[in-house]
């Protein structure tokens, strides 16, 4: 069989059916995504092991890819801004990210043969400073639900915001270099 996405991300889902047409998508559970002590770029890898480990083996995919991605608090490069769990704290994302730029760290693993690879890579994104109108349109349209840093550079976000150092793709959930590892 094919290849099995090991996410519930849609977007992750959409970038993966347009590269290589049909796949199997099927979210890993139980798998503890607190982020660990040390670097954004650390935490990310961390917890994309962690989804790896995750992973039954005799699966019958000839590929399985994991992947996780953070956003790196502009201040401190040691602490992520993870996804939001309402819209206090997505509005608090949104304007410590707003008139600054930011690194987003993409952390992805894949199985071939039953051997794990890894990728860990950052693009860098800078919001235009943002109004307290655009931020509520922002949290009212939902486009932040699920996303690293409480935005979505493919959605509404996009309107506000530009990838000013290194892959679209690693914004949007994938290190770039492991999506050339599968044909």
């Amino acid at each position: 069989m094919g290849i099995w996405l090991a996410s519930a991300s849609q977007r992750r889902a959409q970038i993966l059916q347009e590269r290589f047409g049909e796949i199997h998508i099927e979210a890993l559970g139980g798998v503890d995504e607190t982020p660990p002590l040390g670097s954004v770029s650390s935490q990310v890898l961390t917890i994309c092991r962690r989804k790896a480990d995750f992973v039954k083996t005799n699966h019958g995919y000839q590929a399985v890819i994991v992947a996780d991605t953070m956003v790196n608090d502009p201040d401190d490069p040691n602490m992520a801004l993870g996804k939001a769990t309402n819209e206090s704290e997505a509005t608090s994302m949104l304007e410590r990210l707003s008139g600054r730029q930011h690194k987003v760290w993409s952390a992805t693993g894949i199985q071939i043969c039953g051997d794990w690879t890894f990728f860990v890579e950052y693009a860098m994104v800078e919001f235009q400073e943002l109004e307290s109108s655009v931020i509520k349109e922002l949290i009212q349209s939902g486009s932040w639900v699920g996303k690293a840093g409480s935005y979505d550079l493919a959605g509404a976000m996009g309107e506000y915001a530009k990838l000013v150092e290194g892959d679209e793709l690693t914004v949007l959930g994938f290190a770039p270099s492991a999506l050339r590892l599968v044909v």
